[in-house]
């Protein structure tokens, strides 16, 4: 970003603030920004905020199932930020303002088995909410009624496998084993629970002990089932021992995680499609390479 651009979005977070707020903020501070969001720190008379700006504007209603999602972790007992405002009305862009959450990013901590028991038990939580149809846009009446539509078309998971096919990550009779496992998983499923999509130590805050402050970054919140999604995203690039935490905090039972086990493991490989669809698109050959090692098997330890 220039230095012009950035002052343009300077000078709209402070519009945002002062529409909602009633005056101007006493002090606003770059916090990141990437490609969809621009997030600033805001310190006010009335309390301290983060604000998120996109210049996406179909990206409103992102934000707003950011908030509903949290909103509805929130009143089931997991700690997440409160979203204040969502809307576009302050400045022609899209924007969610919320109350700070005081804490440091969890996958720093020390006790990192520790928080992953509570990150467990709050995936619990989240999953044990229903929500309407299947996929991330849920906010609205949902696209996708049924789990076969969310499969075909949200997912494509034709495409998918066909792309793990062509990039030599899988054969063909593999490929159709996935299919009939996922296509077979939602049987007799009529809607979706909660899942966070995103459930892992980047997206969670703890204070000096540990203890779990918020849970943030509901972007990637979706209705699916649960727990095979949520697991699936959760538990992929963990250790051994930090699964085992994760889903102890979860509650499960050795033989729910064994009866699970076969969807989670699908969608991990169908969801990796995006990665090997890039890392082939910019001819990164070494990556490409260890992609094709996990999903030979090669590196699970503890079965033949």
């Amino acid at each position: 970003m220039t230095r012009g651009e950035r002052r343009k979005w300077l000078r709209l977070a402070k519009a945002v603030v002062a529409h909602h707020l009633g005056s101007a903020p006493a002090r606003i501070t770059w916090q990141s920004g990437g490609i969809t969001n621009f997030v600033y720190g805001v310190k006010h008379q009335e309390g301290e905020f983060i604000l998120k700006m996109t210049p996406e504007k179909d990206k409103l209603d992102v934000f707003r199932k950011e908030r509903l999602a949290s909103e509805k972790a929130r009143a089931a007992g997991v700690p997440t930020a409160e979203v204040l405002y969502v809307g576009d009305e302050a400045v022609p862009y899209p924007y969610m303002l919320q109350a700070r959450v005081y804490g440091q990013p969890a996958m720093h901590h020390p006790e990192r088995l520790k928080v992953l028991e509570q990150v467990g038990r709050y995936g619990a939580m989240i999953n044990s909410i229903e929500t309407e149809g299947f996929g991330h846009n849920f906010t609205q009446p949902p696209a996708c009624t049924t789990w076969a539509a969310f499969l075909r078309d949200e997912i494509e998971l034709t495409r998918r496998l066909l792309a793990l096919q062509r990039h030599g990550m899988l054969d063909e009779d593999r490929a159709e084993r996935l299919r009939a496992l996922l296509e077979s998983a939602g049987e007799g499923v009529a809607h979706g629970q909660l899942n966070h999509g995103d459930l892992r130590l980047k997206n969670v805050l703890v204070d000096d002990s540990g203890e779990i402050t918020a849970i943030i970054d509901w972007e990637n919140s979706l209705s699916a089932l649960a727990p095979q999604w949520e697991w699936s995203i959760a538990l992929h690039d963990l250790s051994i021992d930090a699964m085992e935490a994760f889903l102890t905090g979860y509650g499960a039972s050795p033989e729910q995680i064994e009866a699970f086990a076969p969807v989670v493991k699908a969608l991990n490989i169908v969801n990796y499609v995006p990665a090997i669809e890039h890392f082939v698109e910019q001819g990164e050959r070494e990556p490409l390479g260890w992609i094709r090692t996990r999903m030979s098997g090669a590196l699970d330890l503890y079965s033949v």
